[in-house]
């Protein structure tokens, strides 16, 4: 009966293959938007800059292969860097099984497709600024990134 269990309840993060690994990413995008630590508190401050890679419409990296030659802080996220970060969004599904909690309605692996994470307001589809249109991060400090999604009105879309 095993096969009936998704392999993300029965598998640990770190026994994952690269293809189970790699399709836990819903595809939001709020990983790839610029944050700051404050120096003070610790808290992780979310901006609305994305990374110049992260596509306006798919919400995906255009040059993923690459992104770490391209890019020089980003971060190829792993079962044993997992443990440290508290930086993914609250709606990360790698964040949600570490912690033990379920995927949403609208994570593709439960819906089946890929639109629903823009649907249902998690991703970060035409709410973002490309970092090349940018001059200071810090004018660009945004709440919601930070927070668990809110479902997207007629006049978001």
């Amino acid at each position: 009966m095993t096969e009936d269990i998704p392999f993300w309840k029965n598998t640990a993060l770190k026994d994952m293959t690269r293809s189970q690994w790699e399709s836990l990413c819903d595809g939001c995008g709020r990983c790839c938007l610029h944050k700051f630590r404050e120096d003070d508190t610790d808290e992780i401050l979310w901006t609305n800059v994305g990374c110049r890679l992260l596509d306006q419409d798919t919400c995906l990296c255009r040059d993923y292969t690459k992104r770490l030659r391209r890019v020089r802080d980003c971060v190829t996220l792993t079962p044993e860097l997992l443990e440290t970060l508290d930086w993914l969004p609250p709606s990360c599904a790698y964040r949600l099984i570490r912690d033990g909690l379920e995927l949403p309605d609208w994570h593709p692996l439960i819906s089946g497709t890929k639109e629903t994470v823009h649907l249902s307001g998690a991703s970060v589809r035409y709410r973002f600024i490309n970092e090349r249109s940018v001059t200071i991060l810090e004018d660009h400090f945004a709440e919601w990134p930070g927070e668990w999604p809110e479902p997207i009105t007629t006049e978001q879309k």
